[in-house]
């Protein structure tokens, strides 16, 4: 545990059905012309444009398919700039909020996107503030609403990797769950596991604090009871409504504490495979838990009673041992269908290529354990 820590969030949190009804004036308060980045289902984004549109903003619609590439995030900046957007408005799942947090950032920071990117560029601070972002999720899962940086997909390098920046904190946020409920149950399964994810890997992070710990120990077990819920009857408004807040809540941890080793994983297997984000972390996320608390028992530290912890909160019993947690997290796994690492085109002879990849990811810095060569690979291969 750190004995100091800081914590930031977006500027302005709405939570609540509904609740993006109020787009349109919040819209209005931070510009006139509005670049509008979505997925490719316009139908999703049609109301919140017509709540823009109502308030006097000019609209500019950008839709992406798929993750966030570098190039296209690229063009979106150019059509902001060209429409002399204001305000960038992002709705969608955690890659057009991504996407739009790139673009903002980009439409005011002209340089080279190598500069600015890590892993593959030289990680530069922004020069200049970017656009003002508004984040409206309609999944729950990734919680890019609150988080200060953007995915991007090179292709070139085969490999995902951050644009990062304490200013590219989205303005507003508003969390309508309402917007999840139409989700596919396959989509609920993936996303909600990157849900769970970004809750059991803050909390056992080496940056993990009070804070963040507090809205970990409050979502963990919120999460696991909702989302098989929401999984088996997507009109479940409670369960939709405990899972929009989970990934809320999992977004600010992850912010502020980092993630570790599933999404050290989740970045090269993103880059080099078309595999849903959410279904790698589902399918990695017991064997690292198992792997971690294995390998904590050569180091000092409270590794092994944090997943003690993370255990109980899983299971909701007042005592628990580690392997109950990654069992609870199998069961849940099964229960979702998740499927193997091999069910998405990922061949044996990639895991060593993977692990070393993933070695390098930016999220293994939080990981609470310092993994080797061959225990990254025993994890891909218990996980294939």
């Amino acid at each position: 545990m750190v004995s100091s820590f800081e914590f930031t969030t977006a500027g302005r949190i709405l939570f609540g059905d509904g609740k993006v009804g109020e787009i349109g004036s919040i819209a209005k308060s931070l510009g006139d012309r509005a670049l509008v980045v979505c997925g490719n289902n316009l139908s999703r984004a049609e109301p919140v444009m017509q709540f823009l549109r109502q308030s006097g903003c000019a609209v500019t619609n950008f839709a992406i398919s798929g993750e966030p590439e570098i190039a296209l995030v690229q063009r979106g900046a150019e059509l902001a700039r060209e429409k002399k957007c204001d305000v960038v408005v992002g709705i969608g799942g955690g890659s057009a909020l991504d996407a739009a947090k790139a673009i903002a950032a980009l439409a005011t920071n002209t340089r080279d996107i190598f500069d600015y990117l890590e892993v593959i560029g030289k990680a530069q601070s922004l020069t200049a503030p970017p656009l003002p972002v508004i984040a409206v999720p309609t999944t729950a899962g990734t919680g890019s609403e609150v988080t200060r940086n953007a995915v991007l997909v090179s292709k070139e390098h085969r490999v995902k990797v951050s644009l990062r920046s304490p200013d590219m904190l989205p303005c507003v946020a508003i969390i309508d769950p309402e917007l999840t409920r139409e989700l596919p149950a396959s989509l609920t399964a993936s996303t909600g596991m990157d849900a769970l994810t970004q809750l059991i890997e803050p909390f056992v992070s080496v940056r993990a604090n009070s804070m963040t710990d507090s809205f970990c120990r409050e979502a963990i077990p919120r999460a696991t009871r909702a989302l098989p819920r929401a999984f088996a009857s997507g009109g479940d408004a409670e369960a939709r409504r405990d899972m929009a807040l989970a990934s809320l809540f999992g977004g600010m941890a992850l912010a502020n504490a980092g993630l570790g080793a599933v999404h050290g994983f989740a970045a090269p297997i993103g880059g080099m495979f078309s595999v849903p984000h959410g279904a790698i972390c589902a399918s990695l996320l017991a064997d690292v838990m198992e792997m971690n608390w294995c390998a904590a028992e050569r180091s000092a530290g409270e590794t092994i009673a944090r997943y003690e912890e993370v255990a109980r909160l899983l299971t909701g019993r007042s005592v628990a041992r580690a392997q109950d947690g990654v069992a609870l997290v199998r069961e849940l796994c099964a229960a979702l269908r998740i499927p193997r690492l091999r069910e998405f085109g990922i061949q044996h002879q990639d895991l060593i290529g993977i692990a070393e990849k993933a070695a390098q990811s930016s999220s293994m810095k939080g990981n609470p354990v310092v993994l080797r060569h061959e225990e990254l690979v025993e994890v891909l291969e218990r996980a294939w």
